[in-house]
């Protein structure tokens, strides 16, 4: 037995000595490949988004990070780009192109905006203010996803349930408008600011069809607690539909579209598409889905995913039996997140050749 012993191990190690050294190791990508028509000069211009920029000097254009050598800091805060920029490609000593800003152009849109100032007041004298936000190129078109940044139109499982409540509308109303009175229990007296929700359609994790991720909610308007207590006293600012008693309230919170950089996730993301916003079932470019992944799989906002789909095909054999055939998945598109909770993600389809569908894959590209 010793014997039998001793001579499995020493096969153990021959075998280990033989493998190659990287076995283990992972294929690295290849670089980044520019696009055929990639120019050696762009300038930004208004309605410019930074997926467009990319797309003009890759084929690839969430790889746009590796080309313009930004670290990771810089991903989550890159230089930002303004309308009036010029992109430069240019080559390094070895002949790998990289893209930069041409330093000359920051400094015209910087002469131009204090030009103006001093064309808008004469008595002013030169002063170089900070930039508006709204000014910067934006990651993805933002009046399309403007409605979701605004307002939370998903709330994760159990989020209304133990929400703050409508207990009484004012007098005599049944269903509330604007400025009419609604009496809240549970609301926080330090909260001024609320919007008032009714649950909606659950959505179900595809890969356990039976856990509730949360709900896609109707979003009925904004309130203000005008007087603590419980109930509190609210007013309500608006009334997009009607709101009745029973209805939740979440505080006020306007999380924004950073400027990140579009970029893949390090890590392996491998979900499944749960819904495409707007009760229907496909979707194409520029349309808003959710996805079975969030924070807690170490999602955030920038990060650019494939859309990818399974096929199977049935065949009968020589014996007539009917088999399944599983073809490899095909990559329709991409997508980019732009809102996170800890399950669930909501992106923007920046690219598809053909219907996205829920059940559909989204993986690291």
């Amino acid at each position: 037995m010793i014997r039998i012993l001793s001579l499995l191990v020493l096969s153990i190690f021959s075998a280990l000595s033989l493998a190659p050294a990287n076995a283990a190791e992972p294929a690295k990508p290849a670089a980044p490949q520019l696009a055929d028509t990639a120019p050696s000069r762009y300038v930004v211009v208004p309605g410019d988004t930074l997926w467009d920029i990319s797309a003009r000097f890759l084929q690839e254009p969430w790889r746009w990070p590796e080309i313009w050598r930004m670290n990771q800091a810089e991903i989550k805060n890159p230089h930002r780009i303004y309308p009036g920029d010029v992109v430069v490609l240019d080559h390094d000593a070895s002949g790998k192109p990289y893209l930069r800003l041409d330093a000359k152009s920051g400094d015209s849109r910087q002469r131009s905006r204090i030009a103006g100032q001093i064309a808008g007041d004469s008595r002013q004298s030169p002063q170089i203010h900070e930039e508006r936000l709204s000014d910067i190129i934006p990651p993805i078109p933002p009046n399309v996803i403007e409605p979701f940044i605004a307002t939370p139109l998903f709330v994760e499982q159990n989020t209304l349930q133990s929400a703050p409540r409508i207990v009484a509308t004012q007098e005599d109303r049944v269903f509330l408008g604007n400025g009419d009175t609604a009496y809240v229990e549970g609301a926080d007296p330090t909260q001024d600011k609320w919007q008032v929700f009714r649950n909606g359609k659950p959505l179900y994790d595809p890969e356990f069809p039976s856990r509730v991720l949360g709900y896609e909610v109707f979003h009925l308007g904004s309130a203000t607690q005008v007087r603590p207590g419980n109930p509190g006293v609210f007013e309500i600012d608006v009334a997009k539909q009607e709101i009745v008693s029973g209805d939740r309230l979440v505080p006020t919170t306007r999380p924004e579209l950073t400027d990140y950089v579009p970029h893949a996730p390090e890590q392996t993301i491998d979900g499944r598409v749960v819904s495409v916003y707007g009760g229907i079932d496909v979707g194409g470019k520029l349309s808003i889905i959710s996805i079975n992944r969030g924070s807690a799989s170490g999602l955030e906002i920038g990060h650019v995913l494939a859309l990818e789909r399974n096929r199977v095909v049935e065949q009968r054999d020589e014996d007539d039996r009917r088999r399944s055939i599983v073809i490899p998945a095909l990559r329709f598109g991409l997508i980019f997140v732009f809102r996170i909770f800890d399950n669930v993600s909501y992106a923007l389809v920046v690219q598809a050749d053909g219907l996205v569908r829920v059940n559909d894959f989204v993986r690291t590209p």
